[in-house]
């Protein structure tokens, strides 16, 4: 037997000799509330058919086996389990399998993770399996194309509330415990099996739709029921339903749907069967702008997207991850549009979605959608941008290129024909291929098995009347190792023409649709037209490809678009001058002068808080360090400004705030901030509420102008999770050597910090304006690295990995003790990819650096 990884040629030849009948689940989580609880009792007994005489093996993480029967055979648990693996000899083609273990909570935020609140002392759990972590929980064939019924039962104190992916029973109880018996689940996979309990508060609603009605629930901790709006939330997820399942023409897959807020959550939420879980950053304690509601509504589309794809419909193995998520992603932002009231939301894919997936396809790690999984340690590092992002960026690409009632109709035969089964990717476009009676072989081959993005840009020929000769759209391929053909993709895009209004603002005027193919494609339906005040390829973002402006076109968009002009055509002119900051073609210095000129007449919340995040990475990583000091200023001066004629009490205003104390460094502006801190000099309108209240003690606090002990003082105000989160953070923030000693011992240290905790500490140790304070923990952050692989789960050790990482000394140094670590043979698959990616944004900032020094 091997370790914790599993590879996909084991995964195939268990799943070729096993097939799961039922597993009956028992977890008792009596000593749940007490403060020694470290382990639980699971019991599994599980049915399965085998080929006769196989020897193969059950998944369990578990700190001990008390008990295995196979077939009424008693197993030598000390021999057969080595603490991942639980070894099957000779089996029968009819087996029974009985384990009874000992698993652990979690603090890591997978498997059954254990959260106290400080609050009040409650004690929460909830479970987090994707991609294999069931088996911290319970034994099992942890992979997913081995399906089955689940029939969960649970002992705990009376009481709590109690969710899985059946609806909750009515419990008995005995001397102060109660037992849930859980109804069997339709056939799934482990990974989206469920357990939720605690004393979380509900709210009830119910769906009543096409085909039948659904129980609506939504949870959250007691200490944050007062923030939950849940009507909004339920408001969104009943827009959902109703999209779905007329668009799929499938009912809702389950028998009902129940969505928990918990704390502590690695990720944004997870598809769990009919009980999904969400982070509950997304119960908002404090202000926030608008855009993170649409976020929040994003994130509730996904999940119940994923009901349909993901769920119902599951891939084989983990090569076929984007047919999960890129369909949620694509189907998230499709409803959003079509069913809710965030009719903008392909701005906000663009804004923040496609600008990960750009960034993740530029990286030496780039992979195609349809990546070579080839274990789980593979998979645990591509839930990246071209898995989300860039896979939905295809499938929009053939949505407008098949249109969208054939696309449709492709889906809805693939669900009837697939439901509670396995799939690849053939299966789904042998079903578009019918409905749009298009070949796509050439589509998939383009865009889901190659990797890189292309660059689209304009060649254009004017005559001396100022109209058009000829324009000609130039595809540039994507960087290819030696060897490797470049990648030239069909794209059908549009061509937007702008021209200034009566009032001076940029509206379109004409839009056309056209095919790009190979390198150079002549658009003949321009030649003769005026040449308008501004051309832009991929109006309205069909496709997936980096894009530039002619020079006319970009003098006029930095003059003219502005509140009057839609959103979705500033987002792409924004990315397109962050693209080629990124690249080296566009200054800092320029950059910045484009956005401070631009950024007051944003309108889109949304986009106006991305704008300013690339901006101020843009002086941090990419201007020339002399400069710095100078562009901080430019920015602060700018934020401040516009805060003061912002609308009092707007979302605008409270951006412009805290994008003022981020880019504080003077003592002179760290002194305004102290003023809104204090009370003393408060801008009209602006709520200094809990969390703002924590951002400016943070900065305060990393610039030298406020002790640690503000810090504990800030802590006993908010002694909450979150409030603990943000005091962890700015003790690690404290601009001094011992201070950073102490932070680095403590995030690479035992291992016993709770993943929030440990996030907050690597985000407050990791200071821009202090550098020099980390350059000594460069050479133990490499000398750490093996040893927390080798002990950390591998959540953890990705959170290690990418934090400390110093992306800010961007310095010959770095390449260095890079390259050196980088020079082991050993390495794990996930360390040497991280890693790798760290030194190429490194390289990457040396290069822009240089650009903007020789300006």
């Amino acid at each position: 037997m091997s370790g914790i990884n599993i590879t996909r040629a084991e995964a195939a030849d268990r799943s070729a000799g096993v097939s799961v009948i039922d597993y009956r689940v028992h977890v008792d989580l009596s000593d749940m509330a007490s403060p020694d609880a470290t382990t639980f009792l699971s019991t599994t007994t599980v049915r399965f058919g085998s080929t006769p005489g196989l020897s193969t093996w059950i998944d369990l993480v578990a700190a001990g086996v008390d008990r295995a029967v196979l077939n009424d055979r008693e197993l030598d648990v000390d021999t057969v389990f080595d603490g991942h693996r639980l070894a099957l000899e000779d089996l029968s083609e009819s087996n029974t399998l009985t384990v009874t273990a000992r698993c652990s909570y979690m603090t890591t935020g997978e498997g059954l993770h254990r959260f106290v609140d400080p609050v009040d002392g409650f004690v929460y759990l909830y479970t987090q399996f994707e991609v294999a972590d069931a088996r911290r929980v319970y034994a099992c064939f942890d992979q997913p194309d081995l399906k089955s019924s689940f029939s969960f039962s649970v002992t705990a104190p009376a009481g709590l509330q109690v969710v899985s992916n059946s609806p909750t029973p009515t419990p008995t109880q005995d001397a102060g415990l109660a037992l849930w018996d859980f109804d069997p689940t339709p056939r799934m996979s482990t990974y989206i099996t469920a357990l939720i309990v605690g004393p979380y508060h509900v709210v009830r609603d119910e769906h009543v739709g096409a085909h039948g009605t659904y129980p609506l629930a939504v949870l959250c901790r007691e200490s944050l029921a007062q923030y939950l709006d849940a009507e909004d939330v339920l408001t969104v997820t009943k827009q959902g339903f109703a999209l779905f399942e007329s668009a799929f023409d499938t009912p809702y897959p389950f028998v009902k749907y129940d969505q928990a807020f918990v704390p502590e959550f690695n990720a944004g939420a997870m598809e769990n069967a009919g009980a999904v879980t969400l982070t509950d950053d997304y119960v908002f304690r404090s202000r926030v702008t608008g855009a993170a509601y649409e976020t929040r509504a994003n994130t509730v589309l996904h999940e119940l997207a994923h009901m349909w794809f993901g769920d119902l419909v599951t891939m084989t193995w983990w090569d076929d991850l984007w047919l999960n998520e890129s369909f949620a992603e694509w189907a998230a932002h499709w409803s959003s549009v079509e069913a809710t009231k965030y009719t903008d939301a392909w701005t906000t894919f663009l804004n923040q979605r496609k600008a990960w997936g750009y960034r993740q396809d530029q990286l030496p790690s780039t992979h195609p959608v349809v990546a070579d999984m080839v274990d789980l340690e593979a998979v645990e590092v591509n839930f990246d941008g071209i898995t989300y992002a860039k896979g939905a960026s295809a499938l929009r690409q053939l949505v407008a290129w098949v249109g969208e009632k054939e696309f449709l109709a492709g889906l809805r035969s693939y669900f009837t024909k697939y439901a509670w089964g396995n799939t690849a990717l053939n299966d789904l476009l042998a079903e578009l291929e019918l409905s749009s009676g298009r070949d796509l072989t050439e589509w998939s081959r383009t865009w889901l098995e190659t990797s890189g993005v292309n660059l689209l840009r304009p060649e254009i020929v004017i005559g001396p009347d100022g109209h058009y000769e000829q324009v000609t759209i130039v595809q540039d391929p994507p960087s290819a190792p030696v060897g490797i053909a470049p990648t030239l993709r069909p794209h059908r895009i549009a061509l937007g023409l702008y021209d200034r209004d009566d009032e001076g603002g940029l509206v379109r005027s004409l839009r056309i649709e056209i095919d790009v193919t190979g390198e150079r494609t002549d658009v003949p339906e321009l030649t003769g037209m005026a040449v308008p005040d501004m051309l832009l390829l991929n109006d309205d973002d069909l496709t997936f490809a980096k894009i530039r402006l002619d020079p006319h076109s970009m003098s006029s968009a930095v003059k003219y678009l502005d509140e009057r002009s839609a959103a979705l055509p500033r987002a792409l002119v924004w990315g397109a001058a962050w693209d080629m900051t990124r690249d080296a073609e566009l200054s800092t210095d320029d950059f910045l002068t484009l956005v401070l000129s631009g950024l007051g007449a944003e309108t889109d919340i949304g986009v106006t808080q991305q704008v300013f995040a690339q901006v101020k990475a843009a002086i941090e990583q990419y201007g020339d360090p002399a400069r710095r000091p100078h562009y901080r200023d430019r920015l602060a001066e700018s934020m401040l400004r516009r805060l003061t004629t912002a609308e009092p009490g707007s979302d605008h205003q409270l951006v412009f705030a805290r994008g003022y104390s981020a880019a504080a460094r003077t003592p002179e502006q760290a002194a305004v901030v102290a003023s809104w801190l204090d009370g003393s000099a408060v801008p009209t309108g602006l709520s200094i509420d809990t969390d703002l209240r924590w951002s400016l003690v943070q900065r305060l606090v990393s610039m030298g102008q406020l002790g640690p002990e503000v810090i504990d003082d800030e802590l006993a105000r908010d002694d909450t999770a979150t409030g603990r989160r943000h005091a962890a953070l700015a003790h690690a923030a404290v601009p001094t050597a011992a201070a950073k000693a102490a932070a680095f011992e403590a995030i690479i240290g035992d291992g016993s910090m709770h993943n929030t905790i440990l996030v907050a500490t690597i985000q407050g140790f990791v200071q821009a304006d202090q550098r020099d304070l980390l350059r000594p923990f460069v050479d133990p952050y490499f000398a750490a690295l093996p040893r927390i692989w080798a002990e950390r789960t591998n959540e953890t050790a990705q959170t290690v990995t990418m934090g400390l990482y110093p992306a800010l000394l961007a310095e010959d140094a770095t390449l260095t003790a890079t390259d050196r670590f980088l020079a082991h043979d050993d390495l794990p698959l996930g360390a040497r990819r991280l890693v790798s990616e760290g030194r190429d944004g490194v390289a990457r900032a040396m290069r822009a650096q240089k650009k903007d020094a020789a300006q």
